[in-house]
């Protein structure tokens, strides 16, 4: 049943396989540029790059909506709050208090609530926050432009080099606008699940790209076929993995990880397996009509 599916995806014309994922792409862009118009950044940035402070209360278990709204309620300062999990077995709760408020009204209604347990309070300064936001920029721009270089010295053809480039920009584009729906902040770990959508991206792309420049035996389409078979398990079995982490995890960094990825690997597939493959049926197909002239 999932083969005769993804046998329609071989049987669509290649200019329908190229304009739906610039559709998706188009408004990935208008999600972004909305956000940033109405927040003044393109994605909410984490506490940890934007700098405040940071509570943990160790052996408490709360409800973390019902502290934040008796923190708000008491002393007026949006906080947000997380359950959290150490390995060893315990827990507790961590408020973030963003920066410029006082941390010490926080911690005694704190206090009140939790008689028996002491907070625990790490700051973040503002300038090392900025400092990890340039980091975690400059990362990324290095990466991407560290995988383009490779990419078209693998290929040295320009249109499937520049196609694959350009999914991997546009599984980010589309993995950061539904960060910007679905409330995912920027932090460190949400930068290093930006960074590993390159890597994967890039896998997966290659896979294709050289099966269908590279065939002997089989025409475009059975080449198609083959790797998107491929393709698909691939995706799956990964999907599988960050689903079962989102689904059982208990600690926020790792759910935010997940989810990254998950929109990611979704975005990867349409931008791989359609979009790039759209492109290479366009480009081989004119490639060899003008070979037989």
């Amino acid at each position: 049943m999932i083969k005769e599916k993804l046998r329609v995806l071989v049987e669509m014309e290649p200019k329908k396989m190229i304009m739906y994922p610039l559709i998706v792409f188009g408004i990935a862009l208008i999600i972004i540029l909305a956000n940033y118009v109405m927040t003044g950044s393109i994605v909410k940035e984490g506490i940890e790059l934007r700098g405040g402070s940071v509570i943990t209360l160790q052996g408490v278990n709360a409800d973390p909506d019902e502290v934040a709204k008796a923190i708000q309620k008491e002393t007026g300062i949006p906080v947000n709050v997380e359950k959290f999990t150490s390995l060893t077995g315990g827990g507790g709760i961590r408020v973030y208090v963003p920066a410029g408020e006082d941390v010490d009204k926080v911690r005694d209604v704190l206090r009140k609530m939790f008689p028996n347990v002491e907070p625990q309070t790490t700051i973040i300064g503002p300038t090392f926050g900025r400092m990890v936001k340039e980091q975690g920029i400059k990362a990324i721009t290095y990466a991407f432009i560290g995988m383009a270089i490779v990419v078209f010295l693998f290929f040295r053809v320009p249109v499937p080099s520049l196609t694959v480039v350009f999914s991997a920009f546009s599984d980010m584009v589309i993995a950061v606008a539904l960060m910007d729906l679905f409330g995912i902040e920027l932090s460190q770990a949400t930068i290093a699940a930006l960074l590993m959508l390159i890597g994967y991206s890039v896998d997966s792309n290659i896979l294709l790209t050289t099966r269908l420049l590279k065939r002997k035996e089989f025409t475009i389409e059975e080449a198609y076929y083959s790797s998107l078979k491929t393709g698909f398990t691939m995706s799956t079995t990964t999907l599988g993995a960050l689903v079962s982490l989102w689904l059982f995890s208990t600690a926020q960094v790792i759910d935010d990880i997940a989810s990254v990825l998950i929109f990611g690997l979704l975005a990867d597939f349409m931008n791989t397996w359609i979009l790039n493959a759209g492109v290479l049926r366009t480009y081989i197909a004119k490639r060899e009509k003008e070979g037989r002239k």
